[in-house]
């Protein structure tokens, strides 16, 4: 699954380290360690969504995303992806993930984006709209499956096909002690496709997503 990224698309760079050496069951209990930084990322995806509405805005207004509001949606997206990284969208590692936006060498899950120093006026009004297709397919795999089977059910967790991988992921390490390396392929190549979607839609970089699911190798993306 492992695949040679194109220029456009390596402009946008996700990282997970396979790890053939994770704890049979501590899976059981990521969910409850990582509740700290559930509590700041619930706080910290209104600013982002703000910051993306003024970003959009200054684009329009100027032909340039405020560089510091940009690194700080990127900080917030590496942050989100660590903690999903190690639990609910990876089980990827054992090592607790860093309270902190900046990127860390030393963790084996990373995210970034080249900045853009002059990003399309033009596209900013469409690119939810061209969006509509990923957005589509994010539902679908972000979604929550018993409300896909009754519309009518109404509950306050999640159940979705990436949700159900990783549980899936985590049977395998508990009952053989090993992670499935496909498995691991397919969870990345997932969570890339989300995270170069919502680059997109906020602004961030100007190349559409791809349809497909990349493997990026760990090299430092060049800003």
């Amino acid at each position: 699954m492992t695949t040679t990224a194109t220029p456009a698309i390596d402009k946008v760079r996700l990282i997970g380290e396979f790890d053939p050496h994770l704890s049979r069951w501590l899976w059981l209990f990521k969910m409850f360690l990582a509740i700290p930084h559930f509590v700041i990322l619930a706080a910290l995806w209104i600013p982002f969504i703000l910051t993306t509405l003024f970003a959009g805005i200054a684009i329009v207004a100027t032909g340039h995303y405020p560089r510091r509001l940009f690194d700080l949606n990127v900080g917030i997206l590496r942050w989100n992806w660590r903690v999903g990284f190690y639990v609910y969208a990876g089980l990827g590692t054992d090592q607790y993930p860093p309270f902190s936006l900046a990127p860390r060498a030393d963790y084996p899950a990373n995210f970034d984006v080249a900045y853009d120093p002059r990003p399309s006026k033009g596209l900013v009004p469409l690119k939810w709209f061209m969006a509509v297709p990923h957005l589509v397919i994010v539902a679908l795999i972000m979604g929550d499956l018993l409300s896909f089977a009754q519309p009518t059910y109404v509950t306050s967790g999640a159940f979705s096909v990436l949700n159900v991988l990783t549980v899936i992921a985590g049977i395998f390490l508990l009952l053989t002690g090993r992670y499935p390396r496909p498995l691991f392929d397919l969870l990345i190549g997932i969570n890339t496709w989300l995270y170069r979607v919502l680059a997109y839609v906020a602004f961030m970089r100007d190349e559409y997503p791809p349809f497909r699911l990349d493997t990026n190798d760990s090299d430092a993306i060049k800003r």
